[in-house]
């Protein structure tokens, strides 16, 4: 070998040492300094986050004509229902390793008959729901426990507006994606989107197939998991919600243990206390919930709440409205002992309550009037009236073909007035319907009202 080959030889050996050398270390900028990067941290949490694929089957809608028999019999049409194949996608993420649980949003995993859970590593695993809870979208399921990696969590009730936030999922399918952003807001209700809203708002992009993914802070500490988007044009805009992770562990912990939430309730009827309300009962603050009715035989009134308290403050937090006294309330377990703050005549008083676990109070109809027989009647209180702004009587079921069905009665309405009279509570309905003789129910169905007739 030549003098001058042995030198390329050379030239070459350490250009390629070099570059390998420099490859392994972080980028670096004009002065040498190491460049951030969030790649470290999202090394530590990506394994964690899933994709997830749904298939359900979903019975076609069948033409008109085919629903009449005779039609089906004369033309030979099978009477078997058509079914087509629904798939959708999502996120989750890996909670416990070591049982191979993993969180995601309860509608990812709606009415699906398959659950496929693909991990980073290209791994797929199928999925059992252990538990479901529709009011504050969260859900449950189980794989395998094969050499998972879980999130550690974070303290989701330290956030602050401005915190540096990142966003892991599986946006329309594309596999797994990260975006980041800051919190923009905490403390979101009243939206609409779910039973229990609290949620964490971000400008990280959420895109839809992002639901169910992580939400983690720059330490890779989960917070949240993203759960909707605010989205007026159909895209993204900026505006994406995620569940605080301190409320998606408690539910966690009551799916796994019951494969339900199991909800107590006081028996009240909530108000938000609005600035003319304050000023007529005399209050210098216009922040809180009145109670404006305590329903008989219930833990408020053995507490020894009263028609007119206006809560402020439990178990140490403050409470400003009612859909977030139904968020903290949400979040507590039969049994626990509530120690509430509410003013009542200007002062504060301090109620102990012991939440229980609801007892059902459903009536049949037809008890209070022959013409509602075959619906299922019961008092509103705080927790099928979200945030106190429907008074009456909810009607929990109604029967096909029965007399309050052909009137036209049906689940989820909201009976306010019974012969041009307001009603609050199912002991009115019964004073004011009597036994016989016609009925003019007014009721209020989502955001229309009506009357309804019957003869």
């Amino acid at each position: 070998m030549n003098k001058k080959l042995v030198q390329f030889v050379g030239l070459v050996f350490v250009f390629l040492f070099r570059a390998t050398s420099h490859a392994a270390l972080p980028p670096a900028d004009a002065q040498g300094q190491p460049l951030p990067t969030l790649a470290p941290m999202l090394e530590r949490v990506t394994p964690a986050v899933v994709n997830i694929a749904t298939k359900s089957r979903v019975r076609v809608r069948d033409n008109p004509l085919l629903l009449d028999p005779f039609f089906r019999r004369f033309f030979n049409i099978p009477d078997v229902p058509r079914e087509r194949e629904a798939q959708s996608l999502g996120s989750g993420v890996v909670i416990d390793a070591e049982n191979g649980y993993v969180i995601t949003n309860a509608h990812v995993i709606d009415k699906a008959d398959e659950i496929a859970v693909t991990l980073r590593d290209g791994r797929t695993f199928s999925a059992t729901v252990v538990g479901v809870d529709p009011d504050s979208d969260v859900a449950v399921i189980k794989i395998a426990p094969e050499n998972l990696v879980s999130v550690p969590r974070a303290d989701s009730d330290h956030l602050r507006v401005g915190d540096f936030v990142v966003a892991i999922g599986n946006p329309f399918g594309l596999g797994q994606t990260v975006t980041s952003g800051i919190v923009s807001a905490l403390g979101r209700s009243g939206l609409g989107i779910e039973g229990y809203e609290d949620f964490i708002q971000t400008d990280a992009s959420i895109n839809p197939g992002n639901s169910g993914g992580a939400l983690v802070n720059l330490a890779g500490e989960l917070i949240g998991i993203n759960t909707a988007i605010l989205a007026p044009s159909g895209g993204n805009v900026g505006i994406g919600f995620a569940i605080p992770i301190n409320m998606v562990t408690h539910i966690k912990d009551e799916l796994i243990q019951y494969g339900e939430v199991r909800r107590g309730k006081l028996g009240i009827a909530l108000q938000d206390l609005t600035p003319q309300l304050a000023n007529a009962f005399g209050l210098s603050t216009d922040r809180g919930v009145v109670v404006s009715r305590v329903i008989s035989g219930s833990v408020a009134e053995e507490a020894g709440l009263r028609v007119g308290d206006v809560i402020v403050e439990i178990e140490g937090r403050p409470v400003r409205h009612s859909g977030e006294l139904r968020n903290i309330m949400g979040l507590l377990k039969v049994g626990d002992k509530v120690k509430t703050v509410v003013l009542r005549d200007g002062k504060r008083h301090a109620v102990t309550v012991e939440v229980k676990a609801p007892q059902s109070v459903n009536v049949d109809g037809g008890a209070v009037h022959p013409q509602l027989a075959g619906a299922k009647l019961r008092d509103i209180d705080e927790y099928s009236n979200l945030y106190g702004r429907v008074s009456g009587i909810l009607v929990a079921e109604v029967v096909e073909r029965t007399p309050a069905w052909e009137a036209g009665l049906r689940s989820g309405d909201v009976i306010s007035a019974v012969n041009r009279r307001a009603v609050a509570s199912l002991e009115q309905l019964s004073a004011l319907a009597g036994r016989s003789g016609n009925l003019l129910l007014q009721i209020q169905r989502g955001s229309g009202a009506q009357f309804l007739l019957f003869e």
